[in-house]
């Protein structure tokens, strides 16, 4: 029985996913399957993947469906009990694996999320360590960009895993599942994470911050424009609010939503001319 699913992305990645596999495939951990999903790359990406690492199962996208989609894919035929999400420019941690595993061993039933320590790449800081929600309603990487000190070394509950590196138990995947998917393909990319992790919490399952297990992350390896991550970012914050937060509750801060996104829309349509990207 697969004991876990490895699931990345890739777009254009060459660059970064030799690194990335080398690191999964140096792991003392057996029972693994690695499921490669790209996005319509236009360089060698999986031409290196197919050379390097042939026991890699790889789905082609002629388009870029985006992130949420393409996790779907993966995810619909991946067969393990937890299943880890990666971005093509994560690098694993030695012994991330058998770290994940014990403490998977170790979890109670309740737990279906985990979110392991995520570092800077380029300079050793937390990139996350999980996803908390603010009072206005917006969703920060914990602890970015700090030092990675004993302070953050302490499990312990969150909010929500940030999918760059993510444990998901296939039976909280099944049971979070809606009309959009596993990862709600109207997001594209950008909070799609977030709006999983709320919808676990609203079953009743618990995300937990396992700093025990860490790797190391680049960063925007998608390369999106500043302006288009700036679109998806309040789109995609609205649209997680939305679908996730109680009516009464939205109708409580729309004071402080008119306040704060109000002006946020107005700046983004004078960028956009009016004219917002369609995400198909």
């Amino acid at each position: 029985m697969v004991n876990i699913s490895v699931i990345i992305l890739t777009c254009s990645s060459a660059k970064f996913i030799l690194p990335c596999l080398d690191s999964v495939f140096r792991q003392k951990t057996q029972n693994l399957e690695i499921i490669l999903v790209d996005n319509a790359s236009s360089d060698n990406t999986v031409s290196l993947v197919r050379g390097g690492y042939p026991e890699v199962r790889i789905i082609e996208n002629k388009s870029n469906v985006g992130a949420s989609k393409a996790r779907n894919q993966a995810l619909a035929g991946a067969s393990g009990e937890w299943i880890l999400t990666l971005d093509c420019d994560v690098i694993l941690g030695e012994d991330f694996f058998p770290a994940l595993l014990k403490i998977t061993g170790e979890l109670p039933p309740s737990v279906g999320i985990l979110q392991p320590k995520i570092l800077d790449i380029k300079n050793g800081k937390i990139y996350s360590a999980g996803i908390r929600l603010s009072f206005l309603e917006r969703f920060h990487d914990l602890a970015k960009g700090m030092p990675d000190t004993e302070k953050f070394n302490t499990p312990g509950p969150i909010f929500g895993a940030c999918c760059a590196a993510a444990l998901y138990r296939r039976k909280m995947l099944e049971e979070v599942k809606d009309s959009w998917g596993y990862f709600d393909e109207r997001f594209f990319f950008l909070f799609e994470d977030a709006d999983l992790s709320w919808r676990a919490q609203k079953k009743g399952w618990i995300c937990r911050y396992c700093p025990q297990a860490k790797c190391y992350h680049h960063g925007n390896s998608s390369l999106t424009d500043k302006q288009t991550r700036q679109f998806l970012s309040f789109r995609n914050r609205q649209l997680a609010i939305l679908k996730n937060q109680n009516p009464a509750a939205i109708l409580l801060r729309l004071p402080l939503y008119l306040t704060y996104d109000l002006p946020r829309f107005l700046i983004l349509a004078v960028k956009f001319n009016c004219k917002f990207p369609k995400f198909k």
